[in-house]
């Protein structure tokens, strides 16, 4: 509602029944928060994993990612000039699943700054700190995860030249 308000003040944009649409949108958004059920504590990242690997759950983001790649090299090149659900179809399921994603993010620091270490659960960096001096995987690990992460920055953001 509040982007309709916007466009009409600052863009001028003219209001018209479509307007409505997003008073329902407040309305409903509102409802399903006041009548959502409680959400359980999660204790560990563990029950977070125990919790996406569950059948549903896969059969959920298999799914997702099916329809996302159907919509992207199908419907989109053919239909996406003239039906808005074909972009708004991709960003809403693949946000459906990002959103878990940080969900989870944020349960695990939650936990860790609670005093709940859930560090443990980094298995590949437990490994390498098993087999190998802290020293050394420490500062390796820092490092690399900080250059790999500006490098997709980089292409993300398209900061590479690649023509040159």
């Amino acid at each position: 509602m509040g982007q309709v308000t916007l466009a009409h003040i600052i863009l001028r944009e003219r209001l018209h029944i479509f307007g409505l649409g997003s008073v329902l949108c407040v309305v409903g958004s509102t409802t399903i928060v006041l009548h959502a059920p409680q959400e359980r504590e999660i204790e560990s990242v563990k029950e977070v994993w125990d919790l996406a690997t569950e059948p549903a759950f896969l059969f959920y983001a298999f799914l997702v990612m099916a329809i996302v790649l159907v919509l992207v090299f199908h419907y989109i090149p053919e239909y996406g000039q003239t039906h808005i659900m074909s972009y708004i179809g991709v960003c809403s399921l693949v946000s459906s699943l990002s959103v878990m994603s940080v969900k989870a993010l944020g349960i695990s620091l939650k936990l860790t700054l609670s005093g709940m270490i859930q560090l443990i659960y980094l298995n590949y960096l437990n490994k390498a700190l098993d087999t190998f001096n802290t020293v050394v995987v420490s500062p390796i690990y820092n490092v690399m995860f900080k250059s790999l992460t500006i490098l997709a920055s980089m292409i993300m953001f398209k900061v590479i030249n690649y023509s040159s």
